[in-house]
Formats: structure tokens, C-alpha cells, sequence
């Protein structure tokens, strides 16, 4: 048994993300490309985004802290701290609204 403490990390990220020239910073914190189940932590100072990419799985997006807004082509869908926002199936991109942190789950399709 593993015990981790979001909110812990959560503060670190920021901190780290608000140093970085990218204004993000991330960590993952089980799992991995050699697994079928990931979940990473990240931090996105307000404004920074993840850029529109494919969904490599069935995806979950947790609103730790501030806010976010997740987009397709065609819809967007705002999240605040305690939000799960599911990720469609399609292109999408993740923005920061707020200085913000996220704990994303994907189970990689097989």
C-alpha cells in the first residue's frame, strides 16, 4: 500500500511551474507509458495551455485547484477545484483560467 498527498504536490507544482519558463510543470504519479493506467499531476500557470492533442485512452480530468477549460473543436467545457471534467474522444486542449492543478487519469486503449 502507497499513500501520496496531492494537495502536497499540488503546492510544489505551482511553485515549480511558476519558476519555469513554460509556465507548467508535472509529475506522474502512478503508472506509466508501460502501464494501462497513468495519472499525473500537473500545474499550468493561468493563461499556459496544453495544445490540442489526441486522446490516447479513456481520460479523466480532476480539478485540484483553480481552473481550467477543456476544448474540442467543437465544445469547451470550464472545470473549478473539485470538478472531474471527462475527455472526449477527439482532439482536445486544456487551458488555464487561473494558475491551476489537475491530477489526469488515462487508461490507455489497448
Amino acid at each position: 500500500m502507497q499513500k501520496s498527498s496531492l494537495t502536497d504536490l499540488a503546492d510544489q507544482l505551482l511553485t515549480a511551474a511558476r519558476g519555469a519558463s513554460s509556465g507548467r510543470s508535472a509529475q506522474t504519479m502512478h503508472g506509466g507509458h508501460t502501464k494501462t493506467l497513468r495519472q499525473t499531476v500537473i500545474a499550468l500557470i493561468a493563461g499556459q495551455r496544453l495544445d490540442e492533442h489526441e486522446n490516447p485512452g479513456e481520460a479523466t480530468v480532476h480539478v485540484l485547484h483553480g481552473q481550467v477549460r477543456l476544448a474540442t473543436d467543437t465544445a469547451s467545457c470550464d472545470g473549478a477545484s473539485g470538478d472531474l471534467l471527462l475527455i472526449p474522444d477527439a482532439r482536445h486542449s486544456l487551458e488555464a483560467l487561473q494558475d491551476a492543478v489537475v491530477l489526469l487519469t488515462v487508461a490507455k486503449k489497448m
